[in-house]
This record gives structure tokens, C-alpha cells and sequence, in this order.
């Protein structure tokens, strides 16, 4: 029988991947607006509204982070992490190149696994191994053909799985967690929206004034998404404290599925033949991982 914490983390798990994966049609609809800004924007309303929610329950404990070290070092590299995985993946998506972004997200359960493996002692099946050589068979193919690794796919795969270890470790309510993380990164966040220098610097353009110039439709569009970006991580917070990473690994290959069709059937996005070969073998990996996961577990002698 599946336990109670089990199926809540699966829940949470769906509900996260899930609006991960329609995150793609969300931030289209933001290309007029710089990535750089828009990542600015999304940082400091994800601190905006996760803080407001604290707030309203009357939490300010989480203001506090910084009396622990090691959970405050914690912290500070996971939102580093996310920053640059937001940033990344919002470039790729708005430079058309949301399909590197899928490829990325299909690898990086695979980099959850071996955290798991390495600093949880998760243990793997045969049939496990099998698919991590599957991926990286995925990841050489596109290497040879490009003559350049798939540096975006690597990019999203380690910054994402790094922060799902980060998670792991530093063992705090999730929304306390998200509101810290957006905390640290909202001082850069606003110097690069607010400063003209700094934005020009980073974006060629002298700060965020010709938003106000944008559809009004996109304007709100882009207020929103703070609670846009803070809900899906909420979700996953929760379940990354209740479910093994391996499971939650698994269940995250929802999310590039749903961005490669998107990519390939909606945005109409460049697919060289390569391509069929490197997601075939992804694809390949996802299929012989779940089969793993079905397959009786041998009993050792003694």
C-alpha cells in the first residue's frame, strides 16, 4: 500500500512538472520584453508574493536565516541556482531554442538520480545504469554533431539538479525556503531593472521605461509572474521533502515533454535529423526507466 506522505509528494510532484511544462507558452507571450528583465521582474514578485503569504500568517521567522551558516550558505547557492536555471531557461525559450531547454529537463532527472545516488545512497537497478548510458548517449550524439556539448541542455540539467540537492539539504518549510531564495537574488534583480547602467550594461537597454509602452494585456502578464514562478516551486518543495529523488526524477520527465511538443508541434522551432537520434536515446532512457521500476528487485544470498 502507498503511504499517505507518498501520495501527497506525487500529487505535488504532477502539479509542479505539469505547470513547468506550460511555462513555455507563458513567457512567449513575453518576447517583447528583454529575458534579462523579465528574470529581473520574476525574481523580486516571487519575493513579493511569497513574502506577502508569510506575512499574512504572521511568519517572520524565515527573516532570519542568516543565524544558521550552513543553512544560510545553503541558501545562497540555491538561489544562485535557480536564478541562472530561470535566466537560462527564459533566453532559450524567447531565442527559439526551446527545444535545447526540453532536452535539458529530459537529462536532468538523470543528474537527480546520481545526486540521489551519491549523497543519499539511493541504490539503483541494473536496468537504472542502463538508462543513465542511454542519456549520455543522447548527450554525445548532439556533442559529435555539433562538434560543441548541448551547453544550454547542461546548463538547465546541472543548475536544476544541484538546486534539487540544495532542497534536500537545507530542510525548511518550502514557501519560508522560496522567500529566502528570492530575498538574496532581489537586490541584483532590482540594480538590473532599476539602474541604467547596469541594465544597459547587461541588456543594451537603458533600464525597463518602454514596458509601460507594451499591450496592456503583457503588462499583466508580466505582474504575474511572481505568482506564476512561486507556485510550481512551492509544489515541488513539497514534494522533494517527501519523495526520494529518484521518484521525483522520474516524474519530472512530465515537464520537457511537454516542452518539446510544444517546441516541435506549436513554436515550430528547428529540428536537425541529429536531434531524432540524441532524443531517441532519451526517449529510450525515460522507457527503460520506468520498465526499472516495475522490475522485481533480486534478493542477495544471505
Amino acid at each position: 500500500m502507498v503511504s499517505k506522505p507518498s501520495v501527497q509528494g506525487i500529487l505535488f510532484a504532477f502539479a509542479a512538472y505539469f505547470s513547468w511544462g506550460l511555462l513555455p507558452l507563458y513567457w512567449r507571450a513575453l518576447a517583447s520584453v528583454n529575458s534579462l528583465h523579465i528574470l529581473g521582474f520574476r525574481i523580486a514578485l516571487a519575493m513579493v508574493f511569497a513574502a506577502g503569504v508569510l506575512f499574512a500568517c504572521k511568519n517572520f521567522s524565515w527573516l532570519f536565516f542568516f543565524k544558521n551558516r550552513r543553512s544560510a550558505l545553503y541558501l545562497v547557492l540555491a538561489s544562485i541556482m535557480i536564478s541562472f536555471n530561470w535566466g537560462l531557461f527564459l533566453w532559450a525559450v524567447n531565442a527559439e531554442r526551446s527545444l535545447e531547454a526540453a532536452f535539458g529537463y529530459y537529462i536532468n532527472p538523470l543528474f537527480v538520480i546520481l545526486i540521489g545516488l551519491v549523497f543519499f545512497k539511493e541504490k539503483l537497478k541494473a536496468l537504472q545504469w542502463v538508462s543513465l548510458g542511454l542519456a549520455l548517449a543522447g548527450v554525445l550524439t548532439i556533442t559529435i554533431f555539433t562538434g560543441s556539448p548541448p551547453l544550454i541542455s547542461l546548463g538547465l540539467a546541472v543548475s536544476f539538479s544541484t538546486y534539487s540537492l540544495l532542497k534536500k539539504l537545507i530542510g525548511m518549510p518550502a514557501l519560508e525556503s522560496l522567500a529566502i531564495e528570492t530575498l538574496i537574488a532581489t537586490p541584483p534583480a532590482l540594480l538590473l531593472l532599476f539602474v541604467p547602467g547596469i541594465s544597459y550594461f547587461f541588456t543594451g537597454l537603458y533600464g525597463v521605461g518602454y514596458v509601460a509602452y507594451l499591450p496592456g494585456f503583457t503588462v499583466l502578464l508580466l505582474l504575474l509572474c511572481g505568482a506564476i514562478s512561486t507556485m510550481p516551486l512551492y509544489f515541488f518543495t513539497r514534494a522533494a521533502k517527501l519523495l526520494p529523488l529518484s521518484t521525483l526524477g522520474f516524474i519530472q520527465f512530465l515537464s520537457p515533454t511537454m516542452a518539446f511538443l510544444l517546441g516541435y508541434f506549436v513554436f515550430r522551432e528547428a529540428f536537425p535529423w541529429y536531434n531524432f537520434i540524441a532524443f531517441g536515446f532519451i526517449w529510450a532512457a525515460v522507457i527503460v526507466f520506468v520498465v526499472s521500476l516495475y522490475a522485481p528487485q533480486k534478493q542477495r544470498p544471505g
